[in-house]
């Protein structure tokens, strides 16, 4: 796992939304939505979808972290 998604929660906790219920009210398909939970991969219509809803560039939403050595 390398991209997370921890940066798109706290920012739609920041502006006061419930992450699902806004995600799902806003065209997220609910799979898209535990993709992003579980930081999984997700195309790149569904970030720029986000940035567009939310006014906001790709670096707002996520971030690299390198994975542990294995």
């Amino acid at each position: 796992m390398a991209i997370i998604y921890d940066k798109l929660f706290s920012l739609l906790k920041s502006k006061g939304y419930s992450a699902t219920y806004w995600l799902r009210q806003n065209g997220m398909h609910s799979a898209t939505v535990t993709k992003l939970r579980k930081n999984q991969r997700v195309n790149t219509d569904t970030i720029d979808t986000l940035c567009k809803l939310l006014e906001c560039q790709p670096g707002d939403l996520m971030e690299y972290k390198d994975a542990p050595d294995r």
